[in-house]
């Protein structure tokens, strides 16, 4: 990865800036972390509501995820196609907004 992208989306691959890169991969890396003490939890036989609490953190982790990536896909992905003419995008958002509405 570059010292400092420029944001530039293409059909299916994206440069993100290096900050949008380090959030992504801090929270991911923090999912991660969750998911393996879930792991352990359930290898210590943890008691079950207690796995379940820290499920729903991670279904909130990404959750919180999903909402940040989406914003910055609208904001450039979407907005930039939209602006040179690729129409078919927003088709793209649409179906990606009915998958994560299931």
């Amino acid at each position: 990865m570059a010292e400092e992208r420029e944001c530039c989306c293409s059909h299916k691959t994206k440069e993100r800036s290096e900050k949008e890169y380090k959030d992504m991969i801090h929270r991911l890396n923090r999912i991660e972390g969750q998911i393996r003490g879930i792991k352990g939890m359930v290898e210590r036989d943890a008691y079950c509501t207690d796995i379940l609490v820290q499920v729903a953190a991670v279904n909130a982790a990404l959750n919180s995820f999903n909402k940040v990536l989406l914003t910055n896909h609208i904001k450039t992905c979407v907005t930039n196609d939209i602006r040179e003419g690729r129409e078919e995008t927003v088709d793209e958002l649409v179906t990606v907004l009915q998958k994560l509405m299931k």
